[in-house]
């Protein structure tokens, strides 16, 4: 099967997120106007450098996320686990602007050191960072759209003490989640190690 612009109607959903998969969760925590923590997932979120450390993550519309990052300059980004699945869950309500996803989602916020924005407490790791640009994106015949890409640096990495295992953050242990198609999830519970041909 191969297709273009139109999908064949035995594909009743996009297969896309199915095939770019699995895709790390953005849980990202904002600030709105009057200073009230906004808590989201994101599914299309990555880490995109290192030195200095960045991350982006996509808005599928203007929502809160995306335009709080841009006007407070800044945002938090927290690992979302298998512990944490319900919260997450709960925090991607379309909750009005003036509701703290923190609060309905009964989590705790963890206390930033750089910038202001709050991260999830509970979460095994969370980032502070500061946002670079936020790009509203166009397509190939250069129509803007109504998806917007925010680019964040890191300045300050959180890390809870018990997942720290021989120097090295230990993935497997802090059991995160990520999206797959639909409304599908997958848990990270294995790790293989693969040398590259320069090692």
């Amino acid at each position: 099967m191969h297709y273009g612009s139109e999908r064949p109607e035995i594909l009743k959903h996009n297969p896309l997120k199915a095939i770019i998969t699995p895709r790390p969760i953005g849980w990202i925590g904002t600030l709105d106007p009057g200073g009230l923590p906004n808590l989201a997932p994101y599914s299309f979120f990555n880490a995109i450098g290192s030195d200095p450390d960045m991350v982006m993550f996509s808005s599928e519309g203007a929502k809160h996320s995306a335009m709080y990052a841009r006007e407070q300059g800044e945002f938090t980004f927290s690992l979302a686990t298998e512990a944490l699945k319900d919260e997450m869950n709960k925090s991607s309500a379309p909750e009005p602007s003036g509701v703290s996803e923190f609060e309905t989602a009964g989590l705790e916020q963890g206390r930033p050191q750089i910038i202001r924005t709050p991260f999830v407490a509970a979460s095994p790791a969370a980032l502070e960072c500061v946002t670079l640009d936020v790009i509203q994106l166009r397509d190939r015949h250069g129509t803007l759209l109504d998806r917007y890409m925010v680019l964040g640096e890191v300045v300050q990495t959180h890390i809870r003490e018990e997942f720290i295992v021989n120097g090295r953050f230990d993935t497997v242990g802090a059991r995160p989640i990520a999206r797959m198609g639909y409304r599908d999830y997958t848990t990270v519970t294995a790790s293989w190690e693969l040398g590259r041909p320069s090692d």
